[in-house]
């Protein structure tokens, strides 16, 4: 234990594979450890990549209310915040699913992704677990930073996902309801808290306009809405 964190190496050498004679409470126990490891290793993770904090197993005690949870939010309000604080002079290292950053990054800048010649699988992020060439790709950050500031807006592909080949292994339920896309909502998880802004970042849903929203604006005396 350090800190309400606990190593992840003691969680993978004290809750072996289970067999056919384990007991349920067995299985059980093996499934907290895993899932545990999952979060710390892959969704959620520190800077060391070893702990975990034992807070996520009070959303484990119940598998069925566990998962109605909304990990996907909670994964992106702890990236969001870490993304955040990156920004900072004095700040050298980032935590949290970088893969998640990393797919997404690659998807929409061509000119910055590796080759992969592997058919799309689903989740879309498996593309870059194949073997995948970096010829003639940028290798330092002056050289990235520099060929960003190349770009036209039209070398940024803004829709990857409108692709028929990519289209094809998405399932139907991502797609029956466009309108979740542009939600705006809070994404919490614990004392995190950020708001997902899809309305800033319209491009990438299709939408060229700004979409028209209610705006209230308060002065001393009254509120007017436009």
């Amino acid at each position: 234990m350090d800190g309400g964190k606990i190593e992840m190496g003691w969680l993978r050498d004290t809750f072996l594979d289970p067999d056919d004679d384990s007991t349920e409470v067995e299985r059980i126990r093996y499934a907290w450890a895993y899932i545990l490891q999952i979060i710390g290793g892959y969704l959620m993770p520190d800077l060391s990549r070893s702990r975990v904090h034992l807070r996520w197993l009070l959303k484990l005690v119940d598998f069925r209310a566990a998962g109605e949870l909304s990990w996907g939010s909670a994964a992106l309000a702890t990236l969001y915040r870490e993304m955040c604080g990156a920004t900072l002079p004095t700040k050298v290292k980032i935590r949290r699913c970088l893969s998640l950053l990393q797919s997404w990054a690659w998807f929409r800048f061509p000119f910055l992704r590796p080759r992969v010649d592997h058919p799309y699988t689903f989740p879309l992020i498996t593309r870059w677990n194949h073997p995948a060439s970096y010829a003639r790709l940028p290798t330092s950050l002056e050289d990235i930073r520099l060929l960003l500031d190349q770009q036209s807006k039209a070398q940024f592909q803004w829709t990857p996902y409108e692709d028929p080949t990519i289209q094809t292994v998405i399932p139907d339920e991502f797609l029956q309801n466009p309108n979740a896309w542009h939600a705006k909502v809070a994404l919490i998880s614990y004392a995190t808290v950020e708001m997902h802004q899809s309305d800033r970042v319209l491009r990438q849903f299709g939408c060229r306009q700004p979409i028209p929203v209610a705006l209230e604006v308060f002065d001393d005396h009254n509120k007017i809405d436009l």
